[in-house]
């Protein structure tokens, strides 16, 4: 079995930026075993525009210091926006719809065979995502 990398959700980038001591070990853990970690672009834009509505200047410092240590995965891959099609198209015959923002996200982690850590139980509903959530460990 190769090695596991991972995509971070928005809600555990959050946890990053408020300095969740659960995640910050999980992350050198991470780290002493020389995995990978990622976010998409969708999670860049959703803390940054957050933070910066609240104008949280240290916690954006934070979050920008934590982007330089990690690499952003952008949306310029059709087969990323195939897979989003697909997973939309499955949840909402199923009438179990989840965000788009989310459906970006998953399909980003299933196409770089990434396991998506979350804490966000919709993401349960997308067939053929490996999951985690280090905020339940």
């Amino acid at each position: 079995m190769g090695k596991v990398n991972y995509l971070l959700d928005t809600n555990i980038v959050s946890a990053v930026v408020n300095q969740n001591q659960k995640i910050i070990d999980k992350l050198l853990d991470v780290d002493i075993r020389k995995q990978n970690i990622y976010i998409s672009c969708i999670t860049f834009y959703e803390v940054q525009r957050g933070l910066l509505y609240v104008n949280a200047t240290r916690k954006l410092s934070t979050f920008n210091r934590f982007c330089q240590k990690v690499t952003i995965l952008f949306l310029d891959n059709l087969e990323i926006i195939e897979k989003a099609t697909e997973i939309h198209i499955d949840l909402r015959r199923k009438g179990r719809q989840i965000q788009d923002a989310d459906i970006l996200i998953a399909a980003t982690a299933i196409t770089h065979n990434l396991t998506l850590v979350s804490n966000d139980s919709d993401m349960l509903r997308v067939e053929g995502i490996k999951l985690e959530n280090w905020l339940e460990i």
